[in-house]
């Protein structure tokens, strides 16, 4: 018979690497919102999910149970072959722990493959991470990256993660770049999806002495960072990249490739069009419209996203504040892994890679 466990003893058994966690609920629900790491193996479609769905309601419990114990009977030879595919210990869960996972570790529990189901299915997973976000202290130091748009703060920190410094990669876990372009090309996730990516980076990371990110919005993209995050990046030591205009176009045709996504960059700049004096944005246009995007990219960081980034800049007048004169994005990773190494021993000899 299969075994129950709560969410403490899957996250510990997660920790040993002893266990895959499986998400039996439809593909538009894991979709939308999963356990971080876990696979889906769904008992029910989206399709065959809303057939029984509208038999439980319409119907009756009993004509929706029969209704699904015949889609499941017709699917169980290659349901189980997928799941016996899979070495080790398992865990499934579903929305509340109910009948999908109870029914899937039955019948695999028959056939003499061990699964665990989750007391609580994803329900319970939520209310854990939002009861955590809530009252999460944030014990290391912040270390936040400035710099004007193009100084690639966000390759810089996937550059230092890589060297096994800590690293909150925000718009990573957003995806999303934070700009009015920053969803073009990439999959931008919701709130809860984000939530729990995030909760994962703090549990992993709060015993270092200090954690990198770069200096967000509290809204990037789709979502929103919690209030103690915002308030200790206003705290935290400012790291400062001062990066020349061209090398900062360089960064921005390399990371964006408006070429791939004419239509959709035009799209967007045309969101913002009537906030920069018309003239420019009527050569903008032209230029993207044209291929010129190196020109498009040069006059909108001379005359929207400078402007705006000295305005901000002036919020941090007074704070702790380190800057680094780079010409490029190999400096500035030599510049803050220096600056990392002349801090005290607690923050320097933390790297691991």
């Amino acid at each position: 018979m299969f075994q129950d466990i709560t969410l403490e003893e899957l996250r510990e058994l997660k920790q040993k690497k002893k266990l895959t966690v499986i998400d039996v609920r439809s593909p538009s629900e894991y979709e939308d919102s999963t356990l971080p790491g876990s696979l889906n193996i769904p008992l029910f479609n989206d399709e065959e999910r809303a057939e029984v769905g509208t038999l439980y309601k319409q119907t009756s419990v009993q004509a929706a149970k029969d209704k699904g114990l015949e889609i499941v009977s017709a699917k169980l030879p290659a349901f189980i072959r997928e799941f016996g595919a899979i070495e080790g210990d398992k865990a499934v869960f579903c929305w509340r722990g109910g009948m999908r996972s109870r029914t899937t570790a039955t019948v695999l529990s028959l056939m003499d493959i061990h699964a665990y189901r989750l007391v609580g299915g994803y329900k319970a997973y939520r209310k854990w991470v939002l009861e955590e976000l809530e009252n999460f202290t944030f014990k290391p130091k912040s270390l936040v990256i400035h710099g004007n748009t193009g100084t690639g703060k966000t390759n810089l920190l996937h550059r230092l993660k890589s060297k096994g410094y800590p690293v909150l990669d925000l718009e990573g876990m957003a995806g999303h770049r934070g700009s009015i372009f920053g969803h073009i090309g990439l999959k931008a996730n919701n709130q809860k999806t984000f939530d729990s990516l995030l909760l994962e980076e703090l549990k992993r990371l709060e015993d270092a002495p200090y954690v990198l990110y770069e200096a967000e919005s509290k809204r990037i993209g789709k979502v929103v960072m919690p209030g103690f995050l915002a308030e200790q990046k206003e705290n935290g030591t400012q790291l400062w990249i001062e990066m020349p205009l061209e090398a900062r176009v360089d960064i921005i045709l390399e990371d964006y490739q408006p070429e791939q996504y004419k239509e959709q960059y035009i799209a967007a700049f045309r969101r913002i069009k009537s906030r920069i004096h018309v003239p420019i944005a009527a050569e903008i246009d032209r230029c993207l419209q044209a291929d010129r995007f190196r020109e498009a990219v040069r006059l909108m960081l001379e005359h929207y996203y400078d402007p705006k980034y000295d305005y901000t800049s002036q919020q941090y007048d007074g704070e702790e504040k380190v800057v680094f004169k780079v010409n490029n994005l190999d400096e500035a990773e030599a510049a803050v892994i220096s600056f990392l190494s002349s801090q005290p021993e607690g923050v320097s000899s933390i790297v691991t890679g």
